[in-house]
């Protein structure tokens, strides 16, 4: 959060290959007077900047990150809150050929080749003045971001260390060699956009699900007008084979809704009037009406690019550790280089050329691009895989938490339950009647979210009971409700709490205690010491609720339910789940209790509601159903969007999958560069080869990495 005086820029990078071009623009912008904070998003291609008015200008920032060699445009200003910035869609990757690295490969690969067509025609010295000019003009672009890279205080570049080499080869009159470099270093930087730019389209493709028109219904007809231009309460049709083009309610039609583009849900649900329906989503049967209930810059679709782009602030400690490392492992491979190019000649007077060319080939090997890159890379595939199936995360910190989760804890109603209970059974009072019991409870309760009380009301309603106008409503956390009906105070509440308030008749307990082993939740209703009944009700175990918990327990992870709900009832739906229960809780005691459990092993709480909240953000690893409130969406660290419960399994496979992802893409950079070293110094491998097991080992840690888009979670092992 910046503070009054700071303002948030932005604007979107291109030509960023992996976390090496993301540091370089990061240390070189944050260098600038009354820079207070960079980041930089490297999927997103976005430069986000903190700045104190009055000090550097937006053009001196562009003006030093095109120094840098990378493209910058600006996107747009934001105070304080660049969550609600609105982001423009970034169209697709260019061909390679049409980038600047492209165009380098196509200059350097002529050049070589003409040079060598020309060493063949003419005499020796002819040949290798052809291959010194291919090698000068191929490395000008590259050693100008080195002296850029350097004015900013970056003196540890790759660019700086292929120039170089590159000049030092040629110093010993290795010219050939020296222009093949350049060449292979160029094909490198192009391989390494391409794979980052396919790691990129899982978020540009979800951008693409959201229709760019739609039909406004206006003047009793409708215009086609741009899906976002439209405002909420506005209604639009949407046609069987349609794109919904916003999150909205329907209004009126019932229709099959296929959610799998975003959800990964295979079977269209149906949806009727009153169901809330997604951007996206595809209309697959009848015509609908919509009422349009977000803004397009807060829809669906625009809620997950925004959480999988900002993940990317969210660096696993793995990452954050391998940054540190590089830091300190280029300087070091420097020094080392240089002590093998002065020390066999000086100590043993060894041959001045065979030790610099191999100085400089250990130069070219000690490049950190693919270690540096092994992490974001995998974190960035699995949070688009993720996506793609509902399965959000926020970012590579909840990723390796997650990995290594040895408990879930499960809220019940509308985790582990429908969150869609009924009303089973009403038990008015002595002389109170069914009507007037259904009228009172429904008048305390309306207006609440809580899916006990839509219950109540809902069927209120659908008996054609009235409900009175009420105030003063409010929620007894972990109890119930309060408010004034009629003029006077009344209490939708635990039986255990109107029994202390005097507020349910001692001989209707014992018919209590029967609903509540049938698996019922039953609240009593009651005014100042006088009881009117009892409302049973019956939330229904998800379908896939056991085969969650028993895939939990094949990978060797514990599960349990906490409820604020009865004792008996948590027994009954947690003996038909499978999984160990807490009954009774209230926010607090849930709190307490992640709390201990975090203390034997990593937690993941899943969860839906405000109550919710405070264990969410205290369990290692927070996932919120994707139907929950938006207070648990926020307050998580993911969301199931599919509401399966079997995908709370599914986020720990990927989890799990992508640190396993990352251990072979450090074992294959570093191990690559053992062998490499070794066989440099002994002078079994030359220049080309380094930079060739260099470019070599980051395109292979990359397409490593991008396996995981392919990965699906939601399978069992």
């Amino acid at each position: 959060m910046t503070d009054d005086t700071t303002h948030r820029r932005e604007w979107t990078v291109t030509g960023m290959d992996c976390a090496g071009c993301t540091a370089k623009v990061v240390r070189a912008v944050e260098r600038m007077p009354g820079v207070r904070a960079a980041r930089v998003a490297l999927m997103a291609e976005r430069l986000s900047v903190d700045l104190d008015p009055g000090t550097t200008r937006s053009d001196q920032i562009e003006a030093v990150v095109r120094a840098l060699g990378y493209g910058i445009a600006p996107t747009v200003a934001v105070d304080d809150v660049p969550e609600q910035a609105v982001r423009p869609a970034t169209g697709a990757e260019p061909s390679w050929y049409r980038t600047a690295k492209g165009r380098l490969v196509v200059l350097t690969g002529l050049l070589l080749a003409l040079a060598w067509v020309f060493a063949l025609l003419t005499p020796a010295g002819g040949g290798y003045a052809a291959f010194v000019a291919a090698c000068l003009i191929g490395v000008a672009p590259v050693a100008w971001r080195a002296i850029a890279a350097l004015r900013m205080g970056q003196p540890f570049t790759i660019e700086s260390l292929m120039t170089i080499a590159a000049g030092g080869a040629l110093l010993i009159g290795a010219a050939e060699e020296a222009a093949l470099v350049v060449f292979l270093f160029a094909v490198g930087e192009v391989l390494e956009g391409v794979a980052a730019g396919r790691a990129r389209q899982g978020i540009r493709a979800l951008a693409d699900l959201v229709p760019k028109t739609a039909m406004l219904e206006q003047s009793g007809g409708t215009r086609t007008v741009p899906a976002d231009s439209l405002t909420i309460g506005q209604v639009v049709l949407i046609r069987p084979g349609d794109r919904i083009p916003a999150d909205g309610d329907i209004i009126e039609g019932t229709s099959g809704i296929d959610e799998s583009p975003v959800t990964g849900e295979s079977v269209p649900q149906t949806r009727g009037v009153g169901d809330a329906v997604f951007a996206g989503a595809i209309n697959t049967q009848a015509a609908l009406r919509m009422r349009v209930t977000r803004e397009p810059r807060d829809n669906t679709i625009a809620r997950i690019i925004r959480l999988v782009e900002d993940a990317e602030d969210a660096r696993a400690p793995t990452e954050r550790f391998i940054d540190r490392f590089s830091r300190i492992y280029m300087p070091a491979i420097i020094a080392l280089s240089a002590l093998v190019i002065l020390v066999p000649p000086l100590a043993f007077g060894q041959d001045w050329t065979t030790w610099i060319y191999r100085g400089l080939a250990l130069l070219l090997i000690g490049c950190p691009c693919a270690l540096v890159i092994s992490v974001p890379a995998s974190i960035a595939s699995a949070l688009s895989a993720g996506a793609r199936r509902g399965l959000l995360m926020k970012g590579g910190a909840v990723i390796e938490a997650a990995a290594r989760v040895t408990h879930v804890v499960f809220d019940k109603t509308g985790t582990l339950t429908r969150g869609r209970p009924v009303v089973t059974d009403l038990i008015p009072a002595p002389g109170v009647a069914e009507i007037d019991l259904l009228s009172i409870a429904a008048g305390v309760e309306t207006g609440s979210g809580h899916p006990l009380a839509q219950a109540i009301v809902a069927r209120a309603q659908a008996a054609g009971a009235s409900v009175p106008a009420s105030r003063d409503a409010c929620a007894l956390p972990g109890r119930g409700a309060v408010a004034t009906v009629g003029g006077a105070p009344a209490w939708v509440t635990s039986p255990s709490h109107a029994a202390e308030a005097g507020g349910v008749d001692p001989a209707a307990l014992s018919r209590v205690t029967a609903l509540e082993e049938q698996g019922r939740t039953v609240v009593a209703v009651f005014r100042t010491g006088q009881p009117l009944g009892l409302i049973a009700m019956r939330d229904e175990p998800r379908p896939d609720a056991a085969a969650a918990i028993r895939q939990l327990s094949a990978m060797g992870l514990g599960a349990t339910m906490l409820t604020g709900d009865n004792a008996r009832t948590a027994a009954a739906i947690a003996g038909e789940i499978g999984l160990d229960h807490r009954a009774g809780m209230l926010p607090e005691d849930k709190l307490t209790a992640i709390r201990a459990m975090n203390r034997q092993g990593g937690v993941m709480m899943v969860g839906d509601g405000i109550n919710d909240a405070p264990a969410l953000k205290e369990a290692r690893v927070g996932i919120a159903m994707g139907s929950g409130s938006d207070v648990a969406l926020e307050t998580a660290d993911g969301a199931l969007l599919r509401d399966h419960v079997t995908d709370a399994p599914a986020i720990i496979r990927l989890a799990r999958a992508t640190m396993g992802n990352i251990r072979q893409n450090v074992a294959l950079a570093l191990g690559l560069k053992a062998v490499f070293l070794v066989t440099t110094v002994m002078g079994v491998t030359g220049l080309w080869i380094a930079i060739l097991a260099d470019t070599g080992a980051t395109v292979l840690v990359t397409l490593n990495a991008l396996r995981l888009l392919a990965f699906d979670p939601t399978r069992e092992a």
